[in-house]
């Protein structure tokens, strides 16, 4: 991908999160904020490298990020998964993607649990279950490793692993967090300690992944 070409997607990724009229036009094209951020992802799959905790990661071959993961491989029927990559390294080991929007709640808005205690918001909570069962059902019906192969059927010299994978949710956008005269801390602090200690589960915001795929093209530069 050229480098010209990446710099024109990011101001793309710019308008999508801060031009809600921009948005709006091409949800309404696609009938849903999802399918409009699956589109630029599906478009944009160099996005996601450097920018998954800070591995490498990119698409399965030339096969589209979302893929079927509940089958026996990943073009039978089962259950979808937005995203399903691979890092890069030496080996390589599959990693699963949830895509929600940059509008997605990340706390419940109306109270704290808790003096100074904020609870997570259903669809956070949500995606998280999902994205958790889409990985059990994978190690328990994709073998621990896979013989990769073209549309032909011909093996591709490269072999992909499942143990323990791990898995990313990207949603929301920390300018949640932001008022008129600065960052509600009692907010920010619940969702940061949240998300810390989940295990083999990433939160990504949108806003975090455009200041990574910023950084890609300071290190392409």
């Amino acid at each position: 991908t050229s480098l010209a070409y990446k710099k024109k997607q990011i101001e793309i990724f710019q308008k999508l999160l801060d031009d809600e009229e921009f948005f709006l036009e091409r949800k309404n094209k696609k009938n849903s904020a999802e399918a409009v951020w699956q589109e630029f992802f599906e478009k944009n799959k160099w996005i996601f490298g450097y920018g998954l905790n800070f591995i490498f990661t990119t698409s399965l071959d030339e096969k589209k990020i979302e893929q079927v993961v509940a089958g026996y491989n990943f073009n039978e029927a089962g259950k979808r998964v937005d995203a399903l990559m691979k890092t890069r390294g030496l080996i390589s080991s599959l990693c699963f993607v949830e895509i929600k929007t940059h509008q997605t709640a990340l706390l419940m808005n109306n109270e704290p649990y808790r003096r100074e205690c904020w609870r997570i918001s259903d669809e956070l909570s949500g995606a998280i279950s999902q994205i958790q069962k889409s990985v059990y059902k994978a190690t328990k019906q994709i073998a621990s490793k896979t013989v990769m192969t073209d549309n032909e059927g011909d093996p591709t010299g490269e072999d992909v692993f499942l143990y323990n994978p791990k898995s990313f949710i990207v949603i929301g956008n920390l300018k949640q967090f932001i008022t008129e005269k600065g960052i509600n801390e009692e907010k920010y602090s619940s969702f940061e300690i949240f998300r810390r200690h989940l295990t083999n589960t990433e939160v990504i915001t949108y806003d975090e992944l455009y200041m990574r795929a910023q950084c890609i093209l300071n290190i392409n530069q």
